[in-house]
This record gives structure tokens, sequence and C-alpha cells, in this order.
């Protein structure tokens, strides 16, 4: 039986439902009930991570767990170690976590700090661990939905930086095969897209999914910031807005990794606007 956390989220709702078509056997745990219905078979328990008793019941009879931090527990709530311990004397052998690429390239970022924290445990728990690192994630664009339909206009900062922006889809893949083969036990995967996309092009892919000209604005850092502090903590805002306007030459590069896992290439950002037009109109 296969646990997986986040699972009402982009990366956590379709990695269900590829587990489930697989013939898996899932137990589904977020925070929030899901807004519509998990793949039959599936139950949701909602389950704070922060509390790392709280998730014990759930992983009874389990042996995998896909471990996805998100919200607080990615700054200070809860304990990384806790959860871990949690995990292994509960019975579970092997451990899929969503990291990030910047636990890698930006060593130093206090925004990216507990999901180092997270590698680091594992790794040190002999638990069998396979860590995912996906770079910007192309569902992070739905950021720009409100006034795509209002006024037919995308506001975002950096308007030339181009990034290779996954496909939560393409995650969820990845997690799927980690999660049912044991061969990538011990594995490290930089996941993402098969192109650089930048704000300003993206404005334009998502015109053409939805048959519409959109205008660009671009925002200033600190103009951003105050948006996304709607929605994430600081440190992890101010972690975000430094790779969008300064990215490394690794956060840059397009990662073969999708492709070695799954046999075929990432979807590009065009594919990914196409699938979620419907989001936009």
């Amino acid at each position: 039986m296969i646990v997986v956390t986040g699972a009402t989220g982009n990366v956590g709702r379709p990695l269900v439902q590829s587990l489930t078509g697989a013939g898996e056997e899932v137990r589904a745990v977020s925070r929030r009930s899901p807004e519509y219905g998990l793949p039959e078979g599936v139950r949701h328990f909602p389950v704070d991570l922060a509390d790392a008793e709280s998730l014990r019941p759930v992983l009874e009879g389990a042996d995998t767990l896909f471990l996805c931090p998100s919200g607080e527990l990615l700054v200070s709530a809860g304990s990384p170690e806790a959860l871990v311990k949690t995990a292994q004397s509960a019975g579970v052998e092997r451990i899929v976590l969503l990291s990030s690429q910047a636990s890698q390239t930006r060593p130093q970022a206090m925004s990216h700090a507990r999901l180092r924290e997270f590698e680091n445990v594992l790794i040190g728990s002999g638990v069998s661990t396979t860590i995912l690192r996906p770079g910007g994630f192309a569902s992070n664009t739905y950021a720009y939905v409100p006034t795509v339909k209002s006024d037919r206009t995308v506001f975002a900062p950096f308007g030339d930086v181009g990034l290779p922006l996954i496909d939560p889809a393409d995650i969820a893949e990845v997690a799927s095969v980690a999660l049912r083969d044991s061969s990538h036990a011990g594995n490290t995967y930089v996941l993402t897209g098969p192109a650089r996309i930048s704000p300003r092009e993206q404005a334009a892919a998502i015109g053409e999914a939805i048959g519409a000209e959109l205008k660009f604005v671009e925002l200033t850092r600190e103009q951003a910031l105050g948006t996304m502090l709607e929605f994430m903590p600081e440190p992890v805002a101010e972690g975000t807005l430094d790779i969008l306007g300064t990215p490394t030459d690794e956060e840059l590069a397009v990662s073969p990794d999708v492709e070695k896992v799954l046999g075929r290439a990432p979807f590009s950002y065009a594919e990914w606007a196409k699938r979620n037009s419907f989001v936009f109109q």
C-alpha cells in the first residue's frame, strides 16, 4: 500500500490517479478535504504533517510513502526527523520525497533550508529513499488566472528571464514510477521541462491556448513579493524571487532525468497551457 501526502495538490492529485490506474492501493493525505472526488477506492485522511503522530494511523499496513512537505512545514512547523521516525516505526520501507532543485543549487538559502533538512534526515535514516528535485512548476502560473480572466493581462516580475518550468503531471509520473519500482531507491532526480520559457513567453502561450491576445505587464520585485506573501511564507517568497530573477547556471539547464525515468520527453509549457486552458477562460 502507498500513502500519498499532499494528495489534493498539483502533484498529488495526478499521482494518486496514476497509482490507482496502475492497480496500486492508495491512501490520500492532505490537510483539507478534496474539492472534488478522488478515484474510486481511495480513502482520504485529513492530516497535518506538522503533527507527525497524527500520520501514524494512516500508515498502518503501508510500505511506501510519498512525502510532500508544504505550508508552514517548509519553514518551522513540525519536525522532519519526527515524521521520518514515525514512518519507519509504522513499517514504511520506502519513501519518495518531493524536494526542490534549489535545495542543491542554493545551499545557503533560508527558503529551502527545511527541504535540505528533510533530505539529510532521510539519507541518514537508513530508509530506502528517492529524492525528486523539480525546478519551477508550470502550475505556479495559475497566479495569472484572476487578471487573465478580468483584464486579459499577465502581471509578473523578470519578464524576459526564462526557466525550464516542469509540468506537475511529469513530476507525478516520475513519482509514480519511483514509488512502484524499488530500483529507483538511492537516486536523486532533477526534474525540469524541455526548454526555458520567460513570463512574457508564458503569457503568449496562455493567449494561444485560450485564443486571446494577452497583455504583459512587468512587476518590480517588491510588487511581486507583496502578491506572493498572500499565499506563501516570506522566506519561501524571497527565495522564489531570487530564483526567478537571478537563476544559476544549473537552474537554467534542462535536465535529462524526466526522459531517463519515463522514456519520453517532458511536456512543454505550451502543452501544459493547452491542457489547462479552461482555468484561464
